[in-house]
């Protein structure tokens, strides 16, 4: 996702884009909160603001600002959002104004170090697992968020960070929800190579293929050939010119040096710091209430997504059919029906299975 992404959408917008189709109705919800009361500032700290709060966290590497804003108030159900990229930005998440309002459920916004509003430093040593783990740790302190209203949903590298935080830190959680990512780097590898590029025209990808050996990516035609034969099938299943305009801009946020160092310069698989982490043996320690989401169509295994689920003793699995690696986009009913629902069942205190 890289900014040559961005350059190509925009490209395609300048032609005309066609409508996008209308969106769906949001989900029913019986929200337990009146609108009086979600909209009620009193004993924030970040009114003045609009919500957003600049948090000053502490790093190896001296302290840096990170971004993050709240929408609504709810004693109980606070979601911090995690992002993915790595390096991508708050952005693509705005889909959820649609939906979250209207159930009562409080979010939070949040730019990781190096993203989009937050600082952008530019040494490498800070773009590591663990300390990415303490910067989310801090964040949820400066939000005052606890074990009895803090459910962390995680989206693509967000998820990794997700479950990274959940193994680390699972007495602050109330609940965790993991969206399109798989707990382990070798087996999404290993989908991509044995299932995904199979059923790609072979003569095309040997060209991404021997662009990418020769450190081409930025051509234009590498994009040109992946957009119709991988994006449009696996990450949002739209034709490009349809994007919504919160994914274009935040992949055109997009921090490359962050991206490639953790990820890869490849957009089929990943080969940075990120190529050997795995946690799949240890997913099983993870019992905070959890849902795995995962979709019929995207770069990770949906049917490993399941499985992951089972792992776990206190978790939920939701497959949207239509979906792609966006699903929140590209089959939106579904996942967010399914992601209010286990919000309130949680909230309840109602079993998962």
């Amino acid at each position: 996702m890289r900014h040559l992404l961005a350059s190509f959408l925009l490209a395609l917008g300048a032609t005309g884009a066609v409508a996008a189709p209308a969106a769906p109705a949001a989900p029913a919800a019986s929200t337990g909160t009146s609108p009086s009361s979600y909209f009620d500032h009193a004993g924030h700290d970040d009114v003045l603001s609009g919500g957003v709060k600049m948090i000053t966290i502490d790093t190896p590497k001296g302290k840096f600002r990170v971004w993050t804003k709240r929408v609504g108030n709810n004693p109980t159900i606070k979601v911090l959002l995690l992002h993915g990229g790595p390096g991508a930005t708050h952005e693509y998440f705005e889909a959820f104004d649609s939906y979250f309002p209207g159930a009562s459920i409080e979010y939070y916004y949040y730019d990781q170090l190096g993203s989009a509003f937050s600082d952008k430093p530019t040494d490498e040593s800070l773009w590591e697992i663990p300390r990415f783990v303490d910067e989310v740790e801090q964040v949820r302190q400066a939000l005052h968020l606890d074990k009895d209203n803090f459910y962390l949903l995680g989206q693509s590298w967000g998820g990794v960070l997700a479950i990274e935080y959940a193994l680390k830190y699972p007495q602050h959680l109330k609940g965790l929800i993991i969206s399109n990512m798989v707990d382990s780097i070798p087996a999404y590898n290993q989908y991509a190579t044995k299932v995904l590029m199979p059923a790609m025209d072979q003569k095309k990808l040997a060209e991404v293929k021997r662009m990418e050996a020769e450190k081409k990516t930025a051509d234009p035609a590498y994009m040109a050939i992946l957009m119709p034969m991988h994006y449009e099938q696996h990450i949002l299943r739209m034709p490009a010119d349809q994007w919504p305009e919160p994914v274009q801009r935040s992949f055109g946020h997009l921090n490359e040096q962050i991206y490639v160092s953790m990820q890869g310069p490849s957009e089929l698989g990943a080969s940075g710091k990120l190529l050997h982490w795995d946690r799949s043996k240890d997913l099983k320690t993870i019992k905070v209430p959890t849902l795995v989401i995962g979709a019929q169509y995207d770069t990770m295994d949906p049917k490993y997504m399941e499985a992951m689920a089972k792992k776990m003793p206190n978790a939920r699995f939701l497959l949207c059919p239509k979906g792609g690696h966006l699903a929140m986009y590209d089959d939106q009913e579904t996942y967010f029906t399914g992601l209010i629902g286990f919000l309130k069942d949680v909230d309840a205190g109602k079993a998962l299975r």
